[in-house]
């Protein structure tokens, strides 16, 4: 299948067909993962682990940062 980009304001988007979605389990609401490996375009829905890892790692930097007011505000 050959697509062709669209203008976009200043960016160019690719339009994904809803066969092609359903296929693939997704929905406008799916966080893609975009990758190259230099040469092609990779996207790939972004897996649930992938995403509580994210939002561990997160935490973990917010608790780092803020972790003594959290706990004094608990109090």
């Amino acid at each position: 299948m050959l697509k062709k980009l669209i203008q976009h304001g200043n960016s160019a988007a690719l339009i994904i067909d809803k066969p092609i979605m359903e296929m693939l389990h997704i929905t406008s609401e799916t966080l893609l993962e975009l990758s190259t490996d230099g040469k092609n375009i990779i996207l790939s829905p972004q897996n649930t682990a992938t995403q509580e890892n994210d939002i561990l790692e997160s935490l973990k930097g917010i608790n780092k940062k803020y972790g003594m007011a959290l706990k004094k505000l608990g109090e």
